[in-house]
């Protein structure tokens, strides 16, 4: 029971955390801010292949709105549905701006895998042996982080195209907690730009 009352709690915080930062990241797209973009720090996308998908099904819940209203003939009905329904199509929005205010990151000192709001996979520069283009499909988890033995993955369409290998064994920060890994697998629109930036601020061993 104890067990089950923490996977509850655990998942009402990952709830609450997505939910305001859904809203979060609504407003960091109406004012075009990208958090942790500075001087010195690459931004890769991750999402060409998800907004149209996310892009149709917010058109199909505007259109539904409006038919909704239409038809419902009893007004604190219909109020209430459109409330919902507002709610349901900005969420939708909110979720596509995150994938678009949250892209990966090359800093300095690590690259910042993410996704959405949830996902911020910190890998030290020291620690990668390598960077690849490799396409990869058939990720058979649901989750935006899977890991499997020592591989980390943080997919898109449940695809990656970008292999990171790592000089040994290394413990990283993941959402469900610290994990011992090494490689990670990540999808990027542009892997031909992507591995050659991150090749160039991976430190020549001495």
């Amino acid at each position: 029971m104890i067990a089950g009352l923490r996977r509850a709690f655990r998942l009402a915080r990952w709830f609450v955390t997505l939910e305001i930062g859904i809203w979060r990241s609504l407003f960091l797209w109406v004012t075009r801010r990208v958090p942790g973009r500075r001087p010195g720090v690459e931004t890769f996308a991750y999402s060409r292949d998800i907004v149209p998908i996310l892009a149709a099904i917010s058109a199909v819940s505007t259109v539904e709105l409006v038919v909704v209203h239409v038809l419902l003939p009893w007004e604190t009905i219909r109020l209430i549905a459109d409330v919902i329904s507002i709610w349901g199509l900005l969420w939708m929005l909110g979720l596509l701006a995150s994938l678009r205010v949250f892209p990966h990151l090359l800093a300095d000192d690590a690259l910042h895998v993410r996704y959405g709001t949830t996902v911020d996979v910190a890998v030290p520069w020291a620690a990668v042996a390598s960077v690849t283009a490799r396409r990869r499909g058939g990720v058979t988890s649901r989750k935006s982080v899977w890991v499997d033995g020592a591989v980390v993955t943080v997919a898109v369409l449940k695809q990656t195209r970008v292999d990171v290998v790592l000089r040994e064994p290394t413990r990283l920060e993941l959402p469900d907690g610290p994990e011992t890994v090494t490689e990670v697998r990540l999808y990027v629109d542009n892997p031909r730009a992507f591995v050659p930036a991150a090749r160039d601020r991976i430190p020549i061993p001495r």
